[in-house]
């Protein structure tokens, strides 16, 4: 089978692509015909090695993927060969199969592409988590989204609508500004530390957001912080700017706010898993409806997986990058 394959880390262009063997089926695991696999600034960080979690070498990058089930283990009896799925891991879906944990593949319905599968569990469950467990996200409050032209800022947008929120998209090009405002977000800003928090007083009235999205770190994160109104909420979801910022505590005193993490990974699989479990369930109920309408960004050719983490890695993606895999 073809993969795209991490033989050493470096940048995107490092990467291999070429034939490898397939891998054997474990107990408890399924082999899954991968159709799509989303790209994402995670992927590229640890295809470079710059994240907390290193997978032994050589490995294909991918961390979320959809397709079909190929072969399943002897003792899974939760999933049937051609089911259709979506899955993740740390690596994996730059790969034209793929051997994951059943318990980490979930089905999906009739009515979603691979493409939009490959992209959907991630960035919703995050925005979900964060908006209902640790935001306590209300109807008619305002929500500021940092980040609002990529895959997590996007998601974000999506679900703050359905659950009643005023959208407030922050985003760097016109381009992306013109993607959140397609999303539903009310209002769409330039993030110029010139005239951020200016229009967000003038949009707000000047009493500030309630509560603050943040997936991209730096200098946007004290900027955000200061604009909130008071008893607001800031959540902490990643740093895509790539430098954790320092933030002075005395603003949270002055404002009555707080800092809140989010970490979708602790929260489904070590924490909270059955709590997580009806996220998804409540995602997938929201799609089946028509009220979440998941917006793709672009679909990358399989032979051109490194080129999509190359534009995530140098901010020119504009949505969810997916790779189709054929």
């Amino acid at each position: 089978m073809k993969a795209h394959f991490v033989e050493a880390f470096g940048p995107p262009e490092a990467i291999a692509f070429r034939d490898i063997p397939a891998s054997e089926l474990p107990k408890g695991h399924v082999r899954l015909r991968v159709r799509a696999s989303g790209a994402s600034l995670l992927d590229a960080l640890i295809a470079a090695g710059k994240y907390q979690v290193k997978p032994p070498l050589p490995f294909s990058p991918g961390s979320e993927f959809a397709g079909e089930v190929e072969a399943v283990a002897a003792d899974v009896t939760t999933l049937k060969v051609g089911e259709r799925v979506m899955a993740g891991g740390f690596t994996g879906g730059f790969s034209q199969t793929a051997v994951v944990p059943a318990v980490a593949a979930v089905p999906i319905p009739d009515a979603m592409s691979f493409e939009t599968a490959a992209g959907f569990r991630t960035n919703y469950m995050t925005a979900l988590h964060a908006f209902r467990q640790r935001a306590d996200l209300k109807a008619g409050e305002t929500l500021l989204v940092l980040g609002a032209g990529g895959g997590v800022g996007s998601a974000g947008i999506e679900v703050a609508k359905i659950m009643g929120a005023r959208v407030i998209a922050a985003a760097s090009s016109d381009e992306k500004r013109a993607f959140a405002t397609k999303l539903g977000a009310d209002h769409a800003i330039d993030i110029a530390p010139e005239v951020f928090r200016d229009r967000i007083k003038e949009i707000t009235g000047g009493r500030g957001v309630d509560v603050v999205y943040d997936p991209v770190g730096g200098q946007l994160t004290e900027l955000a912080f200061r604009s909130l109104a008071w008893r607001g909420r800031h959540l902490v979801v990643g740093f895509a700017a790539g430098t954790i910022p320092a933030l002075p505590v005395n603003l949270a005193l002055l404002k009555g706010a707080a800092l809140v993490g989010v970490d979708l990974a602790r929260f489904s699989f070590m924490h909270e898993p059955a709590v997580a479990a009806e996220n998804l369930k409540q995602l997938l109920a929201w799609f089946a409806s028509g009220q979440l309408k998941p917006q793709v960004g672009r679909v990358y050719a399989f032979s051109e997986a490194r080129q999509a983490l190359s534009d995530i890695l140098n901010r020119r993606a504009v949505g969810k990058a997916v790779v189709r895999v054929d």
